[in-house]
């Protein structure tokens, strides 16, 4: 299998607000930057969408290293939030129903096509490739203002 990595960020300009994200995407000696946003939206929303787009784009299974600075979304596949939602009927441990649910399906379903692996890294940071994605996603806030 193909090796890919890719790093996402999501941002928002008030909570909700105008909100964009940013993703890298790197095989081999390649790399790709994508963006975009929308304008009326939550900082969740654009960290999951990040990530969603940017699996969208690989055309075939890969080996997939994805990079976040977002707890929520790390956390969700990592430590198989997004499973005990789906026994739960798509509800919350306190019974809520799950925020974002149409988003958590569709990253579902494309982390099923790959093998992929979430790592947590600290944003705002010395990692240049979160900063960038940072870079991205809040330039493409500025088309939905």
């Amino acid at each position: 299998m193909q090796k890919v990595i890719i790093y996402t960020d999501g941002a928002c300009s008030g909570n909700p607000g105008p909100g964009g994200y940013g993703a890298i995407l790197m095989y081999e000696n390649n790399k790709k930057e994508i963006s975009g946003g929308s304008k009326q939206t939550t900082n969740n929303i654009m960290e999951i969408t990040a990530v969603v787009e940017a699996l969208k784009l690989l055309k075939f299974a890969c080996d997939v290293d994805v990079y976040s600075d977002s707890s929520y979304v790390v956390n969700a596949i990592e430590k198989k939030w997004i499973e005990k939602w789906q026994r739960n009927g798509w509800k919350t441990s306190s019974k809520e129903p799950v925020k974002n649910k149409e988003l958590w399906e569709e990253l579902d379903l494309l982390i099923k096509k790959h093998n992929v692996k979430f790592i947590k890294v600290k944003g705002h940071s010395d990692n240049k490739y979160n900063n960038r994605c940072d870079e991205l996603a809040r330039n493409a806030i500025e088309d939905f203002k």
